[in-house]
């Protein structure tokens, strides 16, 4: 099971725990809370009606026929003749629930309102019996034996005169009155249980796909590092996983380190073996004293190796620079400006060589580091004239494709490229020959597709396909990325 469904199920069984004992005491607490309620306004009613009978009995018999004729017994006669239509959050009453009946200081039964026990004996009855002692009375009974959902709440109060019980009056009221007004309660409640495990689940949703997008960007991370490409540490939003990432890129950084070190220590002794075997053979025949000419052929050939020597060195440190890099600076470049600045830094070159150079390019502009991609088109246009021949020309194209990427085409005279070399054109140090001079340090287009790769773009390096002897260099860039 992944840790992100682990989280998920962790979290929503803890809620739902927590849920469940809640819920449970909040169902245990709604029958027994209503009820309480309920017996509270019984009390309140008992009271008021005993005091208002005992009232309106003064210095009468509390008989049947008595009762009869009181206000209690007239007011019992004519209620619920018209239904009440009140609606209480949505629950319609029309009817007074209550049973009123009063016994006398026996506890027999002078008046009832359902007419029913009219004469029966009370005075066992919790609520008459202990009323009748002078307490508080009160009872809870079926009207129907085993059928708990015919029990009536009963509440007593005395009926006193100067002081002394004469009689009681006992208010009642069935249980099942209440029961909408407790089912309403219980659902709503479980409503509210259902919407909070749903509130839970949204919310360790949302927080597992925050975390699962943090280890995404992390695992991208990791695995972008593997591949070898040059990415930047992302952001996590997150103090541990920043600082489980920053250890990573530490690491990282510590074995590209290593490596790029053992690497570069190795290609540039492989590369240094040539130029200092010729040193070593120049200087040890110009120990013989040669005849002049011969001793500057020798001079002239240290110089070209130690230029050479040079030249790799300070190639390899631009390339080392740009590959330790994690990020580039980019800014809007106007690209067929800095085509044609780099045009214009190599005409001298070109003229030298008796070459012309002749530019057709589109107005573009794209986020770029200007010097790394000025220095890698400048490698590019310095090869081709380099490989053309006297008298030769250049042509650059900048053109703005259908697919929104900029490709720059420049395209040479010269003897083109061997098929041997076609799939080794972009190794480190591998090289061809110059036609009017040795091999170059071999690091040029490496250092081109790196500062393209950098670009999100691409380079293509092929033989013309038009007929004519020359190769085609093809640098694409994508715009407004």
């Amino acid at each position: 099971m992944r840790l992100s469904l682990r989280l998920l199920l962790g979290f929503f069984v803890l809620v739902a725990v927590a849920a469940w004992f809640v819920l449970n005491i909040f169902l245990q607490e709604v029958k027994p809370g209503v009820r309480r309620a309920t017996e509270g306004t019984l009390i309140d009613t008992a009271q008021l009606l005993a005091q208002l009978t005992t009232a309106d009995l003064a210095e009468q018999p509390l008989t049947a026929e008595t009762l009869a004729r009181s206000a209690l017994g007239r007011a019992v006669a004519t209620l619920n003749q018209q239904p009440i239509g009140a609606r209480i959050d949505g629950i319609r009453k029309d009817r007074v629930e209550y049973r009123l009946y009063v016994t006398d200081l026996h506890g027999k039964v002078v008046f009832d309102s359902s007419g029913r026990d009219l004469g029966a004996d009370y005075s066992r009855w919790n609520d008459v019996y202990l009323t009748l002692q002078g307490r508080y009375g009160a009872r809870s009974s079926r009207d129907i034996p085993g059928d708990p959902d015919s029990s009536v709440m009963y509440v007593a109060a005395p009926l006193l005169d100067n002081g002394r019980i004469r009689g009681v009056l006992t208010v009642g009221k069935p249980n099942r009155t209440m029961d909408p007004v407790i089912a309403r309660s219980e659902n709503k409640i479980q409503l509210a249980a259902f919407l909070l495990l749903g509130i839970a689940l949204l919310a360790g949703g949302g927080m597992v796909w925050w975390l699962n997008r943090s280890l995404r960007r992390l695992e991208n991370y990791a695995a972008a590092v593997s591949r070898g490409e040059p990415v930047a540490l992302p952001r996590l939003n997150s103090p541990e996983l920043t600082r489980l990432g920053q250890a990573l890129e530490s690491m990282r950084r510590k074995l590209e380190g290593k490596a790029y070190v053992e690497q570069y220590v190795h290609s540039l002794t492989h590369e240094l073996k040539s130029p200092l075997s010729a040193l070593r053979g120049a200087a040890e025949l110009l120990q013989e004293s040669p005849p002049e000419p011969v001793a500057q052929r020798f001079l002239l050939s240290i110089r070209e190796q130690a230029e050479r020597m040079q030249r790799l060195i300070d190639k390899m440190l631009e390339l080392a620079s740009l590959e330790s890099r994690p990020q580039l600076e980019k800014q809007p470049v106007e690209l067929d400006l800095l085509i044609g600045q780099q045009i214009a830094l190599l005409q001298p070159h070109a003229e030298r060589r008796q070459i012309q150079l002749h530019s057709n390019l589109q107005t573009a502009k794209l986020p770029a580091d200007a010097l790394l991609l000025g220095q890698a088109i400048a490698n590019l246009l310095d090869n081709a004239i380099d490989f053309s021949p006297a008298g030769g020309q250049i042509e650059l194209q900048g053109t703005i494709l259908t697919s929104g990427d900029y490709q720059l085409s420049i395209v040479d005279q010269g003897p083109g490229i061997p098929d041997y070399a076609q799939e080794r054109l972009f190794e480190r140090f591998y090289s061809l020959p110059r036609p009017h001079r040795g091999k170059s340090t071999g690091l040029g287009l490496s250092f081109v597709r790196e500062v393209v790769e950098r670009h999100q773009g691409s380079i293509a390096l092929h033989n013309r396909n038009d007929g004519q002897s020359g190769a085609c260099a093809e640098l694409r860039l994508p715009l407004g990325r």
